[in-house]
């Protein structure tokens, strides 16, 4: 070992620019927090050759005055921080003064700035070349705002040049670091181009539809179609975006943008709180969307703890969990059928979108007066109303006869269904779900609505229902535990024995009696009764592993909302079962009143629409 010696200059940010400027995508990012920083309203973006080449930054922000350029291009030198304070409660993106002094160690860097609160009409120019920071201040011609051009990346270290991908890989990362900014500030405009061809171009953003816009741009326009808008505040958080419905997910978590204070993290806390949200909807192995932004005081966060501040610490990990968890739990419970179809009917002669007339209620009740019908909707043997639920509130969904309409045309019987429907609500909307006009091979149960053909497994559905009231009822009854008879003795680590020891309360509302009995062992003396049969052992394990990282755990109710789930699937109706059409319409009505009734237990979807369009198109009519 040599002597202890102080690192050069040039060194010193050639080393921090390995951690902050790792390929051309490092250095967008960083150039335009700096811009956003700024309050810079429009931001061009300029790249030649993946970023490798050529990255050119230019904004209409705030500026830099020509005393502080000397400095902007030295190492921890930066006008958004000035003492501990700062640094417990920051509000900008960048804080650290290390983002240009790296990139110009690696690169040929020219910054021409022309500052807003200066009264020289004159902008300068600052130029450093990877290598020691001797700069000279040069008057140049430019707006206000700031231009930063990078030139040559890596020109003086090839061997991290070597580690770059190709063209396309390279450009690639920095337009989805372009998206992510781009999404964090709506109110901003950016465009970006390479080699001289326009890719983006994006307004700024104001109301609710030009945000929505924008997210179609970034994301896709069938994200946009296929996801529910949120905003929820509790406890001093507030919650706003846009989450997938379960039946729009993905293969990868590509489509995930989780913003804090405006900063795109991952974070593990914030991945379990969405995965246990969507646990109970989604199909395995498959990933959910989202375009999501928490929003809380700055304190309450530490985003001092990543070089490239990717990752954030919660002063209360607990409580954002939870929040995020609920949040977006009760958002996805609370999508019905209704709010998937755009059901905007009304009651007399409406013409759908392919000119058709739709029969009004009048005409309805016309044929249910002057028709007979062996259907019989008053319940006896085939339909019975659920307890609470009157007629007003439609039909329970008790399978109890095979016994199928006979002697009445399909027609005649979906207008008798829409003018009893219209009789009970006192109303002349056609439910969202539409009435039952078929069964398909014992399986499947068509259905015309307002927009076409809806198909529906009935198992699937049945199921989801059935699942559904088993958890209120588990819910309502509270959890009923039984002691052991020979109680358990686990070995576990101190850590936690002293997580088991500070959560038995909150483990024996869960139904799970825990006593710690030395350093490093625990007595589990009573469990859920719906658990008795489980892995004891394993699942305590389990659920202190969960607490210890997460500061929560629903391993308990999960597993056993997995039994309920078990128990619904032998429960529910099977397939090859002849149902009666007021039997389907039951299972209809009730679909469109149950909580997340468009995903079985197992996430597949309970039912499709196949609109008049798409039928059309099928037939190539009109064409």
């Amino acid at each position: 070992m040599t002597r202890i010696a102080l690192l050069s200059q040039r060194l010193a940010n050639q080393i921090a620019a390995g951690e902050v400027v790792e390929r051309p995508a490092s250095v967008v990012k960083e150039l335009l927090e700096n811009s956003l920083d700024a309050g810079a309203d429009r931001i061009e973006i300029d790249i030649e050759q993946g970023g490798g080449k050529l990255i050119r930054i230019r904004d209409n922000g705030a500026g830099i005055v020509k005393e502080d350029l000397g400095l902007a291009l030295s190492r921890h030198a930066t006008s958004k921080i000035a003492n501990l304070d700062d640094l417990e409660n920051i509000a900008s993106l960048g804080f650290r003064g290390e983002a240009l002094a790296s990139i110009c160690s690696v690169s040929r860097l020219e910054l021409i700035s022309r500052a807003r609160s200066s009264s020289d009409e004159t902008a300068w120019r600052v130029e450093a070349e990877g290598q020691e920071m001797t700069t000279a201040i040069s008057p140049a011609a430019h707006p206000q705002g700031t231009t930063v051009e990078v030139r040559d990346l890596f020109f003086n270290t090839p061997a991290r040049k070597k580690f770059l991908r190709t063209e396309k890989t390279e450009f690639d990362r920095l337009e989805e670091v372009v998206k992510r900014l781009a999404l964090s500030r709506f109110d901003v405009a950016f465009s970006l181009r390479h080699n001289q061809r326009a890719i983006h171009h994006l307004h700024a953003a104001i109301s609710s539809q030009e945000q929505q816009r924008r997210v179609a741009l970034v994301c896709g326009p069938a994200f946009v179609e296929n996801a529910i808008q949120i905003d929820i505040e509790a406890s001093g958080l507030r919650l706003w975006g846009w989450v997938s419905l379960p039946t729009f997910s993905r293969s990868q978590a590509d489509l995930q943008y989780f913003y804090v204070n405006g900063r795109i993290i991952r974070d593990k806390l914030v991945s379990h709180a969405v995965k246990q949200a969507y646990q109970d909807v989604l199909f395995h192995g498959r990933h959910p969307a989202f375009v999501l932004y928490l929003e809380l005081q700055p304190a309450l966060v530490d985003v001092n703890v990543h070089p490239t501040k990717h990752e954030v610490r919660f002063r209360d990990g607990r409580l954002v969990h939870d929040f995020l968890f609920r949040a977006l739990h009760k958002a996805l419970a609370g999508v019905r059928p209704q709010d998937r179809l755009a059901h905007d009917v009304q009651a007399s002669g409406q013409v759908s979108a392919q000119g058709r007339e739709l029969p009004g209620a009048s005409e309805y009740q016309e044929v249910e007066r002057g028709a007979s019908t062996t259907g019989d909707f008053s319940g006896q043997g085939r339909i019975s109303f659920a307890p609470g639920y009157g007629a007003s509130q439609g039909y329970a969904f008790t399978p109890q006869s095979s016994t199928l309409y006979s002697g009445t045309s399909t027609q005649q019987l979906v207008s008798e269904q829409m003018a009893t429907y219209a009789r009970l609500h006192n109303e002349n909307d056609v439910p969202p779900l539409g009435f039952a006009i078929a069964q398909l091979h014992g399986v499947y149960i068509l259905s015309q609505n307002v927009q076409g053909l809806i198909i529906v497994d009935m198992h699937a559905a049945h199921e989801r229902i059935t699942y559904e009231h088993m958890k209120s009822a588990a819910q309502n009854e509270g959890i009923k535990a039984q002691p052991l008879l020979v109680p358990l003795s686990i070995a576990v680590s101190q850590a936690e024995a002293d997580c088991a020891e500070q959560q038995a309360e909150a483990l024996l509302a869960l139904g799970v009696g825990i006593e710690r009995v030395a350093t490093e062992s625990i007595v589990v003396r009573q469990v859920p009764v719906i658990l008795a049969g489980a892995d004891i052992e394993q699942l305590v394990r389990d659920v202190l592993s969960d607490v210890l990282e997460h500061g929560s755990s629903e391993r308990i109710r999960n597993y056993q909302d997995e039994l309920l789930g078990t128990m619904a699937c032998h429960g529910s109706v099977r397939a090859n079962r002849q149902l009666s059409i007021p039997e389907m319409n039951a299972l209809l009505r009730d679909m469109e009143r149950t909580e997340r009734s468009g995903q079985c237990n197992h996430g597949r979807p309970t039912w499709v629409l196949q609109s008049l369009d798409q039928l059309d198109k099928l037939f190539l009519r009109g064409q």
